[in-house]
């Protein structure tokens, strides 16, 4: 791995992009309209897109990235990109931390966004800064482009990555702490979701929405890190050069 070839490939997907405006949209403007609608589904109701709407702004870009990342990462390995690239002295370590650098560029500029709407527009209050809201949606949304990686050296089609999303994305919303404090779970299921980093992710927004400050909220995202840190170790040692 070499940090010319792997900010070489960032290029590359940054240009690709940039000629893709529905991929950008997806990016920047989805995960902002999905949590308008969902503060404007409750604006009657005093209270409760405060206490949602931090846990959303873990879960809309998280969901974004992973399915955006893993289909795009995908479809290089089907058009035969990959197989082309891997002639050269391109690494796989080069082609994953690349396409990671590249979207997670992609993922800060869209925490970005996206926190400035639910606050600024939508009216979100937490009592932690906001700076620490944005920092917690982009570890999220890098979160899930290291997630994306990984699922892609598995999946053998478009559809088939997606189909990832009940295996991997569902059980740790359902499980995260959105629905049901996680504490209250039955004992098996919080020892569950205590392994699933979307369940920190939710902590650590919610710890910025109570204010709480020290290991309260650096604890989670530290947990988030690593989780994303060992995605992007394994999906090198997992991605194949073409789908058969």
């Amino acid at each position: 791995m070499t940090p010319r070839r792997t900010l070489a490939t960032a290029g590359r997907v940054l240009h690709q992009l940039r000629h893709d405006p529905r991929s950008i949209a997806l990016m920047l403007i989805a995960p902002s309209l999905l949590v308008g609608l969902f503060a404007w589904l409750f604006a009657d109701l005093e209270g409760v897109f405060d206490r949602f709407g931090g846990a959303i702004l873990a879960l809309f870009p998280f969901i974004v990235m992973f399915l955006l990342t893993s289909i795009t990462t995908l479809r290089e390995r089907r058009s035969g990109t990959l197989e082309r690239l891997m002639t050269t002295p391109l690494g796989k370590a080069d082609f994953i931390l690349g396409y990671a650098l590249a979207f997670g560029s992609m993922a800060i500029l869209q925490a970005a966004i996206t926190v400035a709407f639910a606050v600024y527009v939508c009216g979100l209050e937490v009592d932690g800064p906001i700076w620490q809201l944005g920092l917690v949606a982009v570890v999220d949304a890098l979160l899930g482009t290291a997630l994306g990686l990984l699922a892609s050296a598995f999946a053998q089609t478009e559809f088939q990555a997606v189909q990832f999303m009940p295996l991997l994305v569902f059980p740790q919303i359902i499980l995260g702490g959105l629905f049901m404090p996680r504490e209250d779970m039955p004992d098996v299921l919080y020892a569950v979701s205590d392994w699933l980093p979307l369940s920190h992710a939710i902590d650590a927004v919610q710890a910025v929405a109570a204010g709480d400050e020290g290991w309260d909220l650096g604890g989670p995202l530290l947990i988030v890190v690593a989780f994303a840190s060992a995605f992007l170790v394994l999906a090198p040692l997992t991605l194949r050069r073409r789908t058969p």
